[in-house]
């Protein structure tokens, strides 16, 4: 025998566990029961389902009273003879309507078998659509997860719900070495459906993490007495993070580093010893520029057409680009304009260097008149700059570049 009672209770429990509300429990029963009565009566057009909050089950089927020679006797699932109907209660009558308790064990076990299955797969679908929105709502947040997989470069990472999470290789610091069981920190960069399965996906290389992670270490950033202004990143190898606080009191720079860099050396260790510079944000945009190239010393700038030219001396020109053009391409994105350095206009202070327009007999003139538009004057300024970084501000195509560092790389040999 089939106890309805039993039976609603087992799977509100299982809901409970799965964190599935009664309510909304009870509406997917009901739900569930209307599908088993699809099953046997083709519809359930004239068929109630209450499910009260202690789990009792009634199904009710109405029908009409018509008389035993009506032609609508042939649908017994909508319609009833006066005469059975009166056995049912003497003074029935033709039009009125007939309200019978269902019993599940009518259903029989195939059909209460389907039902089972059907209520399986509508709590995975809640589970599925709470997963979704309850990350969706929280985009931009951190999250600490343990490492219960790691396919190819990929981490599967778990939440403290037991729900997968998914830290790509492409939003891993190159630096990033985990194993299974390890916890990862990182933040959500975005929720998305996938064939109707949300996919939860982190990154460790976001801006945004950095920025959160300023958040959990120093105080006044959390309680909005500093504000970021803007971050850029070269994952795992260096950032600049432009901050700006209303309150005089407060030295945004001092607090964001801490005593002695506690704070900030918290969020390097975290980054895999990515460097940070901390920046004091102003509208002043010339004074925005020399900041976010520190540590090199400018002369001067002018802007221009979305460009902004720096004239830097000689011994300048180097720490204003950075390793391999970090600092420079750093600043370009802090400030949202096209940095090019140039060199004070005067004698070569380093002797072993080589103006530019001395390769000119090898070197087309137009290529040598590309690298000083973005202020490169000299063989040396040239063989600093990474091929990338050339590609990416000059017109200059890759065989051009491999040529000219060729090129310039014997005149040293």
């Amino acid at each position: 025998m089939l106890d309805s009672k039993q039976l609603t209770e087992s799977f509100m429990e299982f809901a409970k566990d799965k964190g599935i509300d009664r309510p909304t429990m009870i509406s997917v029963l009901e739900e569930v029961f209307k599908t088993m009565i699809r099953k046997k009566y083709g519809h359930d057009d004239n068929f109630n389902v209450i499910i009260n909050a202690d789990g009792d089950l009634e199904i009710f089927q109405n029908r009409e009273i018509v008389a035993d020679d009506d032609e609508e006797i042939n649908d017994l699932t909508k319609f009833i003879s006066l005469t059975d109907a009166q056995k049912l209660q003497a003074d029935f009558e033709i039009g009125e309507e007939v309200s019978e308790v269902i019993d599940p064990d009518s259903f029989g076990r195939r059909i209460v078998q389907t039902g089972r299955q059907t209520l399986m797969q509508k709590i995975k679908d809640l589970e599925k659509e709470g997963l979704f929105y309850k990350y969706k709502d929280v985009v931009g947040d951190i999250v600490v997860g343990e490492i219960y997989q790691i396919v190819g470069r990929d981490i599967i990472v778990m939440d403290a719900e037991g729900n997968e999470l998914l830290l790509p290789k492409s939003q891993q610091i190159s630096k990033d070495r985990f194993r299974k069981g390890d916890n990862v920190k990182a933040v959500i960069e975005k929720v998305e459906l996938h064939n109707g399965t949300p996919r939860i996906i982190l990154s460790r290389t976001s801006p945004k993490f950095l920025e959160k992670l300023f958040e959990q270490e120093v105080p006044e950033v959390f309680e909005k007495n500093i504000i970021i202004r803007k971050v850029v990143r070269e994952p795992g190898e260096r950032a600049k993070v432009a901050v700006e606080s209303f309150d005089e009191r407060i030295d945004p720079v001092g607090a964001c580093v801490g005593m002695k860099g506690s704070r900030i050396h918290a969020i390097v260790r975290e980054l895999g010893n990515e460097n940070i510079d901390v920046i004091n944000f102003t509208d002043n945009t010339d004074l925005y520029i020399q900041r976010a190239l520190a540590p090199a010393k400018i002369i001067s700038i002018k802007i221009e057409n979305g460009r902004a030219a720096v004239i830097l001396k000689a011994d300048q020109v180097s720490l204003a680009i950075g390793r391999n053009g970090q600092n420079i391409k750093l600043a370009s994105r802090l400030v949202d304009l096209e940095i090019d350095v140039f060199r004070e206009n005067e004698e070569l202070e380093d002797d072993e260097d080589i103006d530019l327009m001395e390769f000119e007999d090898e070197i087309d003139k137009w290529m040598l008149e590309e690298l000083r538009r973005i202020g490169l004057d000299t063989a040396k300024s040239v063989l600093i700059i990474p091929k990338e970084e050339l590609l990416r501000r000059t017109d200059l195509e890759e065989e051009n570049i491999d040529f000219i560092f060729e090129v310039i790389q014997k005149e040293f040999e």
